[in-house]
């Protein structure tokens, strides 16, 4: 049984859980716009604090992997790697499509739900990207992967071969692109629905279990796409 400090950065959210056992003892979280190198350091600071320990007393840390915000992410793994150096802990990486899975069930239009349309229900989390694009994959009742991790444009033919026998829950940052696109019985969306480490929990504390460790050296974001630097619009020269 593990006490695992887990980093949620790979969207808006800034989010850090403490846990203890696959219990949450401390949760600190913002959903300020670009907040992470002002709060993550803090969170973890106060997260430890509260709970009278150092980074060496944890049993790992993990850190929500991607895809998502390049910034987002590189200030979590970063702040993360650091950690495990300095307390000699081990690091445990965790989907974030996969975590936001594992959450939506906590959700109050699923929790109505009777337990025979969940386990014939399929999840897709859904993060912002450009346009009409987003970073998604589906995944059962059990957070089974029915469809890998892809960046998806989304048309009105998306979803489709799913829609015709199943009810398919989208939800997350990006599924508010879905709305005036996608029209199906068969269609629930959830747009206000964000990242966070209480999500992480389960995954990571099986992933412990498991000894399912990263190289901390090695260990990078799973970013999906290449970054893309743009020019602001107020220093483009007319």
């Amino acid at each position: 049984m593990g006490l695992i400090l887990n980093i949620e950065t790979a969207t808006n959210a800034c989010s850090v859980a403490l846990a203890h056992n696959g219990n949450i003892t401390t949760l600190k979280e913002s959903l300020e716009e670009k907040s992470h190198s002002a709060l993550l350091s803090v969170f973890i600071e106060e997260i430890l604090s509260i709970n009278k320990l150092s980074v060496s007393r944890l049993d790992a840390i993990a850190i929500s992997k991607g895809p998502g915000s390049y910034t987002g992410l590189r200030i979590g793994v970063s702040t993360a790697k650091g950690l495990c150096y300095g307390g000699n802990v081990p690091l445990i990486s965790v989907s974030t499509l996969q975590a936001m899975a594992s959450g939506i069930l906590t959700h109050e239009s699923i929790n109505n739900m009777n337990l025979k349309s969940l386990k014939e229900t399929l999840f897709c989390p859904m993060i912002d990207a450009r346009r009409m694009e987003v970073f998604t994959g589906i995944y059962d009742y059990s957070n089974k992967t029915i469809e890998d991790i892809q960046a998806k444009i989304i048309d009105q033919s998306s979803f489709d071969k799913y829609l015709s026998a199943k009810k398919v829950v989208l939800f997350g940052t990006g599924a508010h692109k879905c709305k005036q696109i996608l029209k199906n019985k068969n269609l629930i969306i959830i747009d206000k629905f964000n990242t966070s480490a209480k999500y992480m929990v389960d995954l990571a504390e099986n992933a412990y279990k498991k000894e399912i460790f990263e190289n901390v050296a090695y260990f990078e974001p799973f970013y999906l796409k290449d970054f893309i630097a743009t020019v602001p619009k107020r220093k483009l020269k007319l």
